[in-house]
């Protein structure tokens, strides 16, 4: 029924967007608060207010007014999927469609999804606010009809429907059905009956056989309102309490059904919303939980795009063959060859930090009264670029190396100190006089009625002529004194051209200064490696790595500084232990800590190929097995219960077998020693049997080691300082399914935590951990 929405030519809303909540336009009444939202909706049965259309015809007997509800339009595999909003955003587009728009039809703009997204209502379309996506169709929707190889159904376009609904009122009051109506295309529907009612649409033409396809000849089912049509979500209430980045792995996707970036994070929120309302209810009630707040960090297209030129380079030496699982590898695997090239990783550094400041900038627009803290969440190589950017955190300029020089070359000054403040002084002084000012300062205060009787300011008085001032009644004198200041004006503007010609050529300059020293240097560089190259005896090339904060080597990268601190670091599926041992880092230490980021946890899928562990870089010592999550409702899996059961049956029984040995030698040895005269042959039976208790000891000590590694100590073991102490490694619970073949879901496994619950209620516990809010699992805690 409608074309799919445009995906180039993206139109950004501006960032002075209003709060979750307010209105945009000033002068055009507000649309009510998410607890106004609330309490209507809780006082109408959960229903959505009266529509508009049909309002004139409440009062008709047996006529009900349809319920409106608002849906946007969505791309989902080259397929459109209409969706609905929430009851509380809806409700609000409904609102001011009803009332304040019509005041302000132009500028009207509704912050909806938490205030992620901005709606148009005018244009009746959806722009997102943090990220680049293609506006989204709106629609105002009361009728539907059942999509074509699916059950969902679509909504009618908005001047279809008022017509459908005028004559379902007809219908209504007259008692009319069985009625064909005909639509303008050659559709027709039919009414039954007001629960019967089907759309017949345009009869296919036969094609050289003669026949027509079977989808066009089957009628569609046509539903009024939104009741039963699909579940609809209560919606995003109250101000975001804390705010987490997530910055993404390796490639433009980042699970196996090759969802975006923002779709994956959709998921992470919608979990984190559900447990809200289930495990986080009582600090709901208590007005200490109302929501998290995630936004994507996207740093991928910055480095496969046209400003490094990489896949240009890439597409060149790529061979024709296997052309898609080539491309998939340029696109996705090379990327953590990328990270470790000095002159990439720079590049994705620069994008993630500048990201986040940017997304932080924007949200504290969009959210003056934010308090909350901020934390970040890091998936695959993603937890490596987090991990290395909060390393260096606190530090002046980035890490330096050694042979590098400890203090910055001092930039050059163009000005004296004494000349850039009387530029300054200059300029305040233009920028702040105004069309009084002027006048007051020349002493002219009683021509300043006249000028502003012809609505005369600074702008025009700088293009009339000698000849206008004349007609106005200005005397000579006067004149003389205004086109003085005005020629004074006209100098300072040329002078402060031509000084900023002056900076910019002096700037260029400095710039090709600088572009020349870095090509000598590194020409100076190549000929170095080439002439080890060029040693028989050199098997391999050395390549410098900054030792940097704390130990941890890597390639010299200089990493901005954020504008904020964090308060968690959330790494899932994290390859950093493996990249820092590649590094040749054998231990970091119990003292190392990230400079800005007190907490930090590595949680991981015990079948995940790509994680790594990080307990036991930080203490080679401590032997322990990482933390296991406990499952979002409760106890651990029945199927890891069975296992340790049978596990512990077999220590007790293997004790049970040596203690009836152990029994069986010791009642030999007697028996030996009572009958035996023979001294040599007593010695050696004693020495049999104190091999054999030896022996038995030993195993003993080896089960109470081994039972002591499946069953691990507390939580409370303290290991370094890079989590205050606390523990760092945590492992989820496999699926039962996924027990029977490790090596079956070992790729899956990577990709589960954006629907893991049992990820999310981990991080929703440290988040609102410092709130005192600590979750409560359904069904245990009610008993």
């Amino acid at each position: 029924m409608t074309s799919a929405p445009p995906q180039d030519n993206v139109v950004r809303p501006t960032p002075q967007s209003p709060q979750y909540g307010e209105s945009l336009p000033l002068g055009v009444p507000p649309p009510p608060t998410d607890s106004q939202l609330q309490s209507q909706w809780q006082q109408q049965g959960g229903s959505m207010s009266a529509s508009s259309t049909g309002s004139s015809l409440v009062g008709t007997p047996g006529y009900e007014p349809v319920q409106p509800h608002w849906f946007f339009c969505k791309i989902v595999e080259g397929r459109e999927v209409w969706l609905p909003f929430s009851l509380l955003d809806s409700l609000r587009l409904e609102e001011a469609f009803s009332t304040a728009v019509q005041q302000d039809p132009e500028n009207y703009v509704i912050p909806t999804n938490g205030g992620r997204y901005d709606v148009h209502l005018n244009d009746r379309l959806r722009y997102s606010v943090f990220w680049d996506e293609g506006p989204s169709i709106v629609r105002r929707c009361t009728w539907f009809y059942k999509g074509d190889g699916d059950n969902k159904f679509v909504p009618y376009a908005e001047d279809f429907s008022e017509r459908l609904e005028s004559e379902y009122f007809n219908a209504v009051t007259n008692n009319a059905w069985h009625r064909r109506l005909e639509f303008p295309g050659g559709e027709t529907i039919v009414m039954h009956n007001p629960n019967v009612i089907v759309h017949f649409r345009q009869t296919a033409q036969p094609d050289e056989w003669g026949t027509t396809p079977d989808g066009q000849m089957r009628p569609r089912v046509v539903k009024r309102g939104v009741d039963d049509v699909v579940e609809i979500e209560d919606g995003e209430v109250g101000p975001a309490d804390h705010l987490v980045f997530v910055v993404h792995g390796i490639g433009p996707v980042c699970d196996l059904r090759f969802r975006s970036p923002v779709e994956c994070v959709d998921d992470f929120r919608a979990v984190s919303q559900m447990l809200i309302h289930t495990h986080f209810k009582h600090g709901v009630d208590e007005g200490k939980v109302h929501r998290v707040e995630f936004l994507p960090v996207h740093w991928h297209k910055a480095l496969h795009g046209d400003a490094t030129g990489v896949d240009r380079q890439l597409k060149k030496i790529t061979l024709p063959s296997i052309g898609r699982l080539r491309h998939f590898t340029n696109d996705t695997l090379l990327d953590i060859l990328f990270y470790t090239s000095p002159s990439y990783c720079q590049t994705i550094a620069e994008t993630v930090a500048s990201e986040m400041d940017r997304l932080w900038d924007l949200f504290l627009t969009r959210n003056p009264r934010f308090v909350g803290g901020v934390s970040v969440v890091g998936h695959s190589l993603g937890s490596l670029i987090a991990f290395d950017l909060l390393a260096h955190q606190g530090m002046s300029a980035g890490t330096l190396s050694t042979e590098q020089k400890t203090q910055p070359e001092p930039e050059p000054q163009d000005e004296t100190p004494g000349e850039q403040q009387e530029e300054t002084t200059q300029e305040q002084e233009e920028e702040e006089l105004s069309l009084d000012a002027l006048f007051n300062k020349l002493g002219l205060d009683e021509y300043k009625e006249t000028f502003q009787q012809e609505k005369i300011d600074m702008e025009s008085l700088v293009l009339c002529s000698e000849a206008d001032l004349k007609e106005m009644g200005v005397p000579m004198g006067p004149r003389k004194k205004l086109f003085g200041f005005l020629k004074e004006q006209k100098t300072a503007q040329e002078r402060k051209k031509r000084e900023a010609e002056d900076r910019k050529r002096r700037e260029a300059e400095r710039v090709a200064q600088e572009a020349a020293r870095k090509a000598v240097e590194e020409e100076r560089q190549r000929q170095q490696q080439q002439a080890a190259v060029g040693n028989g005896n050199i098997t391999s090339l050395h390549v410098d790595y900054d030792t940097g904060h704390s130990g941890i080597g890597m390639p010299h990268v200089k990493y901005p500084q954020l504008k904020f601190n964090l308060t968690n670091f959330f790494a899932l599926g994290s390859p950093i232990g493996m990249f820092l041992v590649t590094r040749g880092i054998e231990e970091i230490g119990e003292d190392f800590t990230l400079p800005t980021c007190p907490n930090f946890f590595n949680i991981f899928h015990p079948f995940d190929p790509v994680a790594y562990r990080i307990e036991p870089i930080v203490n080679p010592t401590v032997d322990v097995k990482p933390v296991l999550i406990p499952h979002h409702k409760g106890r651990k899996r029945l199927h890891l219960e069975l296992k340790e059961s049978l596990s512990r049956m077999g220590t007790d029984l293997k004790r049970v077998i040596i203690g009836a040995a152990k029994k069986g030698w010791t009642s030999i040895h007697d028996f030996a020693r009572a009958h035996s005269a023979n001294e040599d042959v007593q010695a050696d039976l004693d020495s049999m049997a104190d091999n054999i208790v030896q022996e038995i000891k030993e195993e003993e000590e080896r089960m109470q080691v081994s039972e002591a590694v499946e069953n691990p100590p507390p939580e409370d073991v303290q290991i370094g300082k890079l989590n205050k102490g606390n523990r760092i490694d945590y492992v989820l619970q496999e699926k039962p399914i996924e027990s029977f073949n490790e090596y079956l879901f070992a790729l899956g496994s990577h990709v589960c935590y954006w629907e893991s619950e049992d990820t999310v209620l981990l991080l929703m516990k440290e988040i609102y951990s410092t709130s005192g809010v600590i979750p409560m699992i359904p069904g245990l805690h009610d008993r």
